[in-house]
């Protein structure tokens, strides 16, 4: 098999990456490990910043995100006995974020590349990329029993933390940051309708909590667990209780109860390497960086990512620009980590770290009333929560 630019990962990522490429005529096949329904059964986040909403629409898979998802122009953070609400059209001239399901995005992107005819090979096992300083590298994996190499002028590794694209960059070719928190964020997800219509951040002494939502009818929240705890010690019992009481009364008076869909618990940790390419491999979304979720800026970044690859490949096969390749990984890694910035600030003010009242608490609390006093402090929430714009290749 041949092709311009094969892609490893059907995830968000990576099918967006296809997708804009493809309306540009540039060849691609995408290689995933796993099948289309488990890509589809994952829960992740469903908070899309201005610049990916932008970019959906760019790659002509909105029609569904424009009629179901839900534009939100401010969210509340409390902390204290008190609520403060970040407005976010207000504070940065009009924008806002889009509450659409991570799971719809995909299934949007999905349906998208059938339609369109491009090649996505799922169940691929025992993916390898080859070659990858060479003018020629290539892809080889087993398919349908059979093993295939696909030769291709660039790979983009669009597989996550966990996969094979970062993993096949020699260890002394890349540095990598990483800062691990000493909790997680216990989720569940039910057909109830949200306690606000507004996510709602709330600092608690007890821990962290978020309110969030996946539709009109469809709610998601968090609770800040040790590390320790386990999903099955969690029953929806427990769970809504903790909730109501990490909450002001007159939120959790409105909180309807329900049987919960799915509940998981995610360790929080900070991660970036560098650089995010190795000769004809550009590493995109999770597999360069993870931040934690506070933020809610992972798939976002990815989004980023992606644009900055795609406009980059354009440039290379449209006007021949090969010159840029190399600026990959540094226009990416700029807005990386003003984003890794942003959500390790938004964690460390909003997350118990000890049992004790201390002194980083009363920092929290000092740093959290100075910011929402502040029409500056409140902007730079907001413009950050936005999405700071995209960095041009230069």
């Amino acid at each position: 098999m041949k092709t311009q630019v094969a892609i490893i990962g059907a995830g968000p990522s990576g099918l967006l990456l296809g997708q804009l490429l493809h309306r540009q005529g540039i060849d691609n096949v995408i290689v995933e490990r796993r099948s289309g329904e488990y890509v589809l059964s994952r829960i992740r986040a469903g908070v899309l910043e201005q610049g990916m909403v932008d970019l959906l629409r760019e790659a002509g898979v909105d029609q569904r995100m424009d009629a179901e998802g839900l534009p939100h122009d401010g969210f509340e953070l409390v902390f204290d006995n008190r609520r403060v609400r970040v407005a976010l059209d207000e504070l940065t001239g009009g924008s806002k974020v889009m509450v659409y399901g991570q799971t719809e995005v995909t299934r949007d992107l999905m349906e998208a590349r059938a339609a369109a005819g491009a090649t996505t090979l799922y169940e691929a096992e025992n993916v390898q990329p080859h070659d990858l300083e060479s003018d020629h590298p290539y892809l080889t994996f087993e398919h349908n029993g059979e093993t295939v190499r696909l030769e291709c002028d660039y790979i983009a590794g669009c597989d996550g933390y966990h996969g094979v694209s970062r993993q096949s960059i020699p260890q002394e070719r890349i540095k990598e940051f990483e800062k691990v928190y000493p909790f997680g964020w216990l989720g569940m997800l039910s057909d109830t309708p949200p306690v606000s219509d507004e996510l709602i951040y709330a600092r608690h002494e007890r821990g962290f909590s978020l309110c969030s939502m996946r539709s009109a009818t469809r709610s998601r929240y968090y609770l800040q667990v040790p590390l320790d705890e386990k999903v099955e010690d969690w029953s929806d019992e427990r769970f809504w209780e903790e909730l109501k009481r990490r909450l002001p009364d007159e939120v959790a008076a409105k909180l309807v109860t329900g049987p919960s869909i799915e509940k998981s618990i995610a360790p929080l940790r900070s991660y970036v390497v560098e650089p995010m390419q190795y000769g004809r491999l550009f590493l995109v979304g999770d597999a360069a960086h993870i931040v934690p979720p506070t933020g809610a800026k992972g798939l976002n970044l990815a989004a980023s990512d992606v644009n900055t690859l795609y406009r980059l490949m354009v440039k290379v096969y449209q006007e021949g620009r090969t010159d840029l390749i190399e600026r990959y990984s540094q226009t990416c890694l700029k807005r990386i980590w003003k984003a890794e910035r942003f959500s390790w600030w938004m964690t460390s003010m909003l997350h118990n770290f000890s049992d004790e009242e201390d002194f980083n608490s009363r920092m929290q609390l000092a740093e959290l009333d100075y910011v929402t006093s502040s029409k500056a402090g409140l902007t730079t929430i907001a413009e950050n929560y936005v999405g700071l714009p995209y960095e041009p290749l230069e």
